[in-house]
């Protein structure tokens, strides 16, 4: 099919399904998982996909994202984040 996919249009509609996958995190001691950083890992994983994705299948990907697989996400994108970790410190005594 020649359709563009646009998840966007779908995040206010199934943010249940977010909410529930970040509540899941927490209680496996994922405390600092939020509802968007899931949402960007599952689009993350779906870039490359190439057929239409209907609203049900798009739902099953975010209910079915594996801790794993989320903090292997993580890991990546705080490697490729520009962002200097340690300028809290410069300057500073120990």
């Amino acid at each position: 099919m020649g359709e563009k996919q646009q998840f966007d249009v779908w995040k206010e509609e199934v943010e249940p399904a977010l909410r529930s996958k970040v509540d899941e995190f927490h209680l496996l001691g994922y405390d600092r998982a939020t509802k968007e950083e899931v949402w960007k890992c599952v689009l993350y994983q779906l870039r490359k996909k190439k057929e239409f994705i209907h609203k049900h299948a798009f739902v099953n990907h975010i209910l079915t994202l594996k801790s794993q697989t989320y903090m292997t996400w993580l890991t990546i994108h705080a490697y490729n984040d520009p962002t200097d970790w340690f300028a809290d410190f410069e300057g500073k005594q120990v």
